[in-house]
């Protein structure tokens, strides 16, 4: 999971470019891209989509389906679970246990990622996921529907960068993701016409921690991709040093062309290949 691809779930022809454009994974959209008298007619195409014949290589299909307190929960389950998707996209999340009832809506069947800072009560929730139950899948950010939530006027400043609120959010979230054993994943460059400000976000997302970012156009799949897939380097080296561990035994340092390992290193390039795996 590198690149997470929104599509408006009553757009046949923007679903057909979302899964030709690369991304690993497309989110059918049933909330904030359709329009309420819509949202039936979203559900049936959702449902046609996942059912479906797909190649092996076509990326993997997530739901977004509306929040809990909206009263369409059920109506959304009910249209696309028969039809099997890989996973579900939850929005405005408050904590683990919004995870969990979903979760039980949905029979337990399927993976989740919550959308996990959309509201101000829901960032002082983050350290609560641990809690979600097996289903949690991932944990990402959202700053748009925050800065609703807040009064704000903007989530950025004049020069572009995030503004403090939001630089908070985020790191809540990567901090409650790894806190609870799932990838975390970064929020949508909203201006998708500006894909050099999107390669400086991605460069910042993969320092940080982010395993994925959310995309909100095909034209910006290819970076996020390219971005998030670990160099041919670093995957040698994370190579080398589950091999050099393996072969000492339980040892809890080792060496490597004069440089010293330890368990965190070994713990990170663990977690590097796992993603290099997990992508194909």
């Amino acid at each position: 999971m590198r690149s997470l691809l929104f599509v408006p779930a009553d757009s046949e022809k923007k679903i057909a470019r979302a899964l030709g454009s690369g991304a690993d994974t497309v989110i059918l959209d049933l909330e904030d891209s359709v329009s309420p008298a819509a949202k039936p007619a979203a559900r049936r195409l959702a449902a046609e989509v996942l059912a479906s014949p797909r190649p092996a290589t076509a990326p993997r299909l997530f739901v977004r389906v509306n929040a809990l307190d909206t009263g369409m929960t059920a109506a959304d389950l009910e249209a696309v679970l028969p039809a099997r998707p890989d996973g579900l996209m939850q929005p405005k999340t408050e904590g683990g246990g919004d995870v969990a009832e979903l979760a039980r809506l949905s029979g337990g069947a399927v993976a989740i990622i919550a959308i996990v800072t959309e509201t101000a009560r829901a960032l002082f929730s983050c350290g609560t996921y641990d809690k979600s139950g097996p289903a949690l899948y991932g944990m990402a950010w959202g700053a748009e529907d925050l800065s609703n939530d807040l009064g704000a006027r903007s989530s950025r400043d004049a020069e572009g960068r995030l503004t403090e609120p939001y630089r908070l959010a985020r790191t809540l979230c990567l901090a409650g993701a790894r806190a609870a054993g799932v990838e975390p994943i970064d929020t949508v460059h909203v201006n998708f016409r500006d894909l050099i400000d999107l390669e400086a976000e991605c460069a910042a997302a993969v320092r940080d921690g982010f395993a994925a970012k959310m995309a909100i156009h095909p034209a910006q799949v290819e970076i996020i991709n390219r971005a998030f897939t670990p160099s041919p380097q670093a995957i040698a080296e994370a190579e080398a040093v589950v091999a050099a561990f393996a072969a000492t035994g339980d040892a809890g340092v080792v060496a490597i062309d004069g440089k010293m390992f330890d368990i965190p290193h070994l713990k990170r390039a663990q977690k590097l290949l796992a993603r290099v795996r997990d992508s194909g």
